[in-house]
């Protein structure tokens, strides 16, 4: 997703005031509890974390407002995201424009990626997203809003992503919603389309 599907993003949200930004804040604090169980990260552990934001509000970035070591972390993003080498001593931002990222094989004991690979495209190209994370990382964890959720946080309308891909589509351009009714901003990968994809992936030797 563009910079200016993250201002819609952000737009649509704002309509409820607080409530929303405190709800994803509730969740991501949650996510981030697994992530450390999970993943049990040490003050030694290279991270690099893949689509990060240029907005600054509360729930945005949560990663790094919530990691103990901020400066084991590389974060990349298509925006302007350098305001967090400032708010993080120590984490290097890097701005990138391709789906190649700038890294040797296995660079990262940790790759992590939060809600972005719904917004590369369709299955192809979320495949090669995939991918490209696991070449860069030893062990990686990537998430994306579960879709059977009830409301769809990027356009705030409920149950119709429910719908076969065509008439939610056709849905979102019937209420002006037309940059997340296009496949390259908004596709829903299932949870087995994400496993399939990282085993997929090519091992570095």
């Amino acid at each position: 997703m563009d910079t200016s599907g993250e201002y819609l993003y952000y737009q649509y949200q704002e309509r409820f005031g607080n409530v929303a930004a405190k709800t994803a804040w509730a969740a991501r604090k949650r996510m981030f509890g697994h992530i450390m169980r999970l993943a049990k990260p040490t003050r030694d552990t290279a991270v690099l974390d893949v689509g990060v934001t240029s907005f600054k509000r509360e729930d945005c970035n949560f990663f790094e407002r919530l990691y103990p070591y901020p400066g084991k972390i590389t974060a990349v993003g298509l925006g302007d995201s350098a305001y967090l080498e400032k708010d993080y001593p120590g984490l290097k931002f890097i701005k990138i424009n391709s789906d190649k990222l700038p890294f040797t094989d296995k660079s990262f004991d940790l790759v992590v990626s939060f809600a972005a690979v719904e917004h590369v495209g369709g299955r192809e190209e979320q495949r090669r997203f995939i991918q490209e994370l696991c070449r860069v990382g030893r062990r990686c964890l990537i998430t994306c809003p579960y879709r059977w959720f009830p409301v769809e946080f990027h356009t705030l309308l409920p149950f119709v992503h429910w719908l076969p891909s065509p008439y939610f589509r056709k849905a979102c351009r019937l209420v002006g919603r037309d940059f997340f009714a296009e496949e390259k901003n908004l596709s829903f990968p299932s949870r087995k389309d994400i496993v399939s994809f990282s085993r997929q992936a090519p091992k570095s030797g």
